[in-house]
């Protein structure tokens, strides 16, 4: 992360809460030093944002100092947190930061009682341990769907036999229940739906691919294909 982005995200961070931060609290959240931190803060005062605090108490933005609000509507910030939530609880680590920091920005410019609304929204998705090492899973085959690289598979089918295939990774499709990997398959010659739980080994090959107009996410969702190997 830069300066720019560093201090965009220490205002955002700000923008965000009703109540002092500390030094501490900011940099845990933004992986920096302190030190850091406190340069950082510096800088901002000194271009003229109002923050309020020391060192050892904590920071607030001077009340009544905001950027315009957002305009969503209650059930339009609470679907957006939602969704993020879900980011964070069901896909993979980087989205999940990422999702984190959308969060953040979408915080940091609510309006008073949109920020008490979110605060006290129902909706609770928790990020639980056990699933870390689906969440990498998540990681791998998205990276992978989005360079166009063939995975190799190690699969137990429904019957429990194992087979090892060759696969153009194209999308990953969630179910409510489990997540699928949406491919073509080099043994079958045909688009197969591969569950993330069944997959006992992966590996990202050197080799690319790349879709046509018989082997592609449009050509499967217009052929209405589906099938799990």
């Amino acid at each position: 992360m830069n300066k720019a982005e560093r201090l965009f995200h220490l205002m955002s961070l700000l923008r965000s809460r009703r109540t002092a931060i500390t030094a501490e609290q900011l940099a845990g959240k933004m992986e920096v030093s302190v030190r850091t931190v406190y340069r950082d803060i510096q800088a901002l005062t000194l271009s003229g944002i109002p923050i309020e605090g020391e060192a050892g108490v904590g920071y607030l933005l001077q009340s009544g100092f905001q950027i315009p609000p957002l305009m969503f509507t209650n059930d339009e910030l609470q679907s957006l947190l939602v969704g993020i939530r879900m980011v964070k609880a069901f896909t993979d680590p980087e989205l999940g930061k990422a999702a984190q920091l959308a969060e953040d920005k979408i915080m940091s410019v609510l309006p008073d009682p949109l920020k008490a609304y979110a605060e006290t929204q129902p909706y609770c998705i928790p990020v639980i341990d056990r699933d870390n090492a689906l969440r990498e899973t998540h990681l791998v085959i998205r990276k992978a769907c989005e360079q166009q690289q063939k995975l190799v598979i190690d699969y137990s089918d429904e019957a429990k036999s194992r087979t090892s295939r060759v696969v153009w990774p194209l999308r990953l499709v969630g179910w409510g229940d489990r997540w699928t990997l949406l491919a073509w398959c080099e043994l079958r010659e045909a688009y197969r739906n591969f569950r993330f739980d069944r997959m006992q080994q992966m590996t990202v090959l050197d080799q690319t691919f790349e879709t046509t107009e018989s082997i592609s996410w449009e050509h499967y969702i217009a052929t209405q294909g589906h099938g799990e190997q």
